[in-house]
């Protein structure tokens, strides 16, 4: 895609119908993020996740069997080392996802992957399994010579594409110049070869919204209308019907 100057729009899916719906849609990617802690299971970051829960997510989303690229995200403190990130990635194969993430320029693990065969996305900028706080990263040349620093090792180290996140437009340009391997980014500019965004983001489920969201639909406000409106015909006896009723 990033040969034919197509853009790249990735999603995040946790479950199985999600993934089909995407699927639908032709969303060529599909990542199952540790976003998964805050968004579905009320944990206060990505750092509460653990391989259990990205793993049941995982198979919930590849039994949907989408024609997308299905990418795991690996949890923190699962690709510590070679060994940890090739025992771990493995499993997430067998639990059916196509690639796997890693957050950093952590180039080892990266090598270890990509010599068993194992496809990697790489990610740099903003990295929410470490950052001590959430803001835009690139602001002084010191941050620009590690970002482009880190982009091409992982670039070497064998990495297909690579997620940016919340890094300075100007920067992620730059970036995206400057390396073979597509970039997806976040919160990055409109400069990047794809972009990602969690769904439940984009489908307005939660009040507050990142400044890198665009809500293409208000699913939240909707569903709060027919829960509410549900509620009511039981409690005023207009459900079930006689259409939902059995004779």
């Amino acid at each position: 895609m990033k040969q034919r100057g197509e853009k790249i729009a990735v999603l995040t899916a946790y479950d199985f119908p999600t993934a089909q719906l995407m699927d639908q849609a032709g969303i060529p990617m599909i990542l199952v993020g540790d976003s998964v802690g805050m968004v579905m299971l009320g944990y206060p970051d990505t750092r509460s996740v653990t391989m259990e829960d990205m793993l049941h997510h995982v198979r919930a989303v590849t039994r949907a069997k989408p024609r997308a690229l299905v990418v795991a995200d690996m949890p923190v403190n699962t690709y510590n080392t070679a060994d940890d990130a090739l025992a771990n990635a493995r499993r997430f194969r067998d639990a059916g996802a196509d690639a796997v993430k890693l957050e950093g320029p952590v180039i080892e693990p990266v090598r270890a992957l990509t010599a068993a065969d194992i496809p990697v996305l790489g990610h740099i900028g903003l990295l929410p399994q470490s950052a001590k706080q959430y803001k835009a990263v690139g602001r002084n040349p010191e941050s620009v010579a590690e970002l482009l620093a880190a982009a091409k090792a992982l670039e070497t180290a064998g990495v297909f594409a690579l997620v940016i996140e919340c890094v300075v437009a100007s920067v992620a340009r730059q970036i995206t110049a400057s390396v073979s391997v597509p970039t997806i980014g976040i919160g990055a500019g409109p400069d990047c070869d794809g972009q990602v965004l969690v769904a439940h983001d984009l489908l307005g489920l939660y009040p507050r919204v990142p400044k890198h969201t665009r809500i293409y639909a208000d699913l939240g406000d909707a569903m709060r209308k027919a829960f509410a409106a549900y509620r009511r015909d039981v409690q005023e006896g207009k459900f079930p019907g006689p259409e939902q009723s059995f004779s």
